[in-house]
């Protein structure tokens, strides 16, 4: 009986134990499961922060990659470093992001041209044209050309500084290959002077550039053409050239976003007060000095000009009939004879009348008579407030891109020389829809002009024969003039580009 007590007592003390040991099983396992719970949070803890600092790491580097590769990795994102505000107004003032591109043209490259421009802003502008041209026929790639900082303007100005170069590039990529620099490799070779230069033949065709050029190409990898203007024929090409040499011409050479900012404020400004003329009035110091055109000087100006002629030795001709070139129509009117042949022409004294050019040779002095006839004179300087020009200063290519942007824009354009800039202009207004250009034949001009002077011919008939002579001179379509063997005497192709120009109802006419 005591056994039998003794033993239920046990077992009811062993169940109790066996109940303790159970609450104690449990306790650990519910233990074991929080340690076990802990560490995997911690796990995961780390895991999420070593992926967050490295994807972070990743969006730094390719943010610093951006900023070289250009517009291949993340250049259109907001930046993590700049303001918000900062952010939207460089998306403002900026290409769209969605741009869509040309495809890339596919090609076997048969090496690398670099290019030496010469001359103004619109010699080295027709000269880019035909580069790229010469590039696309011969499948090789070009390397963004080199503009002029030895002519008699020295400016400093790159590329870059004028034309938004990754516009150039891109929207030129389904013709031809461009870079702004040669591959390490070669680049270091020109570096040590292993590069073969020379200036092509002027108004050379394909067969040219075929036979002559292209195996320098291949013998060289890299080949250095300099002097490149008027290198190509205004003629005999073929459709597809003269159309890339135009879409160069009015597409691909845009000028920077600050330039064309610039130029809209001031053709806006100009617009505010009505429609507005442009006189291109090339009586600068270096073209009367290159020219040797010196009527209406005085004699320390003579001498200044000839002395500044013989400076330069790539300016060729040197002893000069100043009297005879003028009667042969082979300089650019004066700031007087230009005052006789604009009221001749019936424009209106109070017209607003831009001045697009450098600083006129004789100042004030040669200016009297043009600005006592029109009231209205501007220039960029008397336009825009100083602070707009501060970065322009000295750089006479970035003067003349505000000058060209405002030429385009007027309503009438008139050049007193048929220069570079005055046959880019009137061709390029000529694809903007046969905008009025009025071409002054100068040869009959200063013939008139000396009789109006010496009083064998009264106004009334000097400015009846000045409207009869420029009637059909107002850039209107007509086909160029082509004159074979004697190229610098035809029209020039940049002047009229008629494969690429959409005529309007009017029918061609010949002059």
């Amino acid at each position: 009986m005591c056994r039998l007590e003794k033993r239920v007592e046990d077992c009811h003390h062993r169940d109790e134990c066996e109940m303790g040991m159970g609450f104690l099983k449990e306790g650990k396992v519910k233990k074991f499961k929080n340690l076990v719970v802990s560490r995997s949070g911690m796990k995961l803890w780390i895991l999420r922060a070593t992926t967050t600092a490295l994807i972070w790491i990743c969006v730094v580097q390719l943010t610093a990659i951006g900023e070289t590769w250009g517009p291949r990795l993340l250049k259109d994102w907001p930046s993590c470093f700049i303001s918000a505000d900062h952010s939207l107004a460089v998306q403002s003032s900026s290409i769209p992001a969605k741009v869509r591109l040309p495809p890339k043209r596919v090609y076997r490259n048969n090496g690398y041209l670099m290019v030496s421009s010469n001359g103004g802003l619109n010699q080295m502008r027709a000269a880019i044209c035909d580069m790229v041209a010469i590039a696309r026929y011969l499948n090789v790639t070009l390397i963004v050309p080199e503009l002029d900082k030895t002519s008699f303007w020295a400016d400093p100005s790159e590329f870059r500084d004028i034309f938004d170069v990754d516009h150039f590039i891109s929207s030129l990529r389904d013709e031809v290959r461009i870079l702004k620099d040669l591959p390490p490799r070669l680049k270091k070779r020109v570096e040590l002077g292993m590069l073969y230069s020379l200036p092509p033949i002027s108004w050379s065709d394909l067969s040219y550039y075929h036979d002559q050029i292209l195996p320098l190409v291949r013998r060289y990898k890299v080949l250095h053409l300099i002097r490149t203007d008027t290198r190509l024929a205004n003629n005999g090409l073929p459709l597809e050239i003269q159309k890339l040499r135009c879409r160069v011409n009015f597409n691909s050479l845009r000028f920077t976003p600050h330039i064309e900012e610039l130029g809209r404020k001031a053709v806006r400004i100009l617009r505010e007060k009505g429609p507005f003329l442009v006189l291109h009035l090339r009586y600068e110091m270096d073209m009367l000095a290159f020219s040797g055109c010196s009527h209406g000087c005085n004699s320390e100006e003579v001498e200044e000009l000839t002395q500044l002629r013989y400076m330069y030795p790539w300016w060729k001709e040197k002893v000069i009939d100043s009297e005879m070139k003028r009667r042969e129509g082979l300089c650019p009117l004066t700031p007087e004879e230009t005052a006789l042949v604009l009221n001749a022409l019936g424009i209106d004294r109070n017209a607003q009348i831009y001045i697009a050019a450098g600083e006129i040779y004789g100042g004030e002095r040669r200016m009297a008579t043009l600005t006592s006839s029109f009231r209205n004179l501007v220039r960029k300087e008397t336009l825009l407030k100083p602070a707009d020009l501060k970065f322009f200063q000295n750089h006479s290519s970035q003067m003349a891109a505000l000058d060209y942007l405002v030429s385009l824009e007027s309503d009438i354009f008139i050049p007193t020389y048929d220069g570079n800039m005055a046959k880019v202009v009137e061709g390029h207004r000529r694809f903007l829809g046969f905008k009025k250009t009025i071409s002054l034949d100068r040869k009959l001009l200063v013939g008139l002009v000396d009789r109006y002077m010496n009083r064998s011919l009264g106004w009334d008939e000097f400015s009846s024969l000045v409207k009869e002579a420029h009637s059909l001179r107002m850039g209107r379509p007509k086909p160029r003039v082509v004159i074979p063997d004697r190229p610098k005497e035809e029209d020039y192709f940049y002047a009229n580009p008629q494969e690429c120009l959409q005529l309007l109802d009017e029918p061609l006419i010949s002059t």
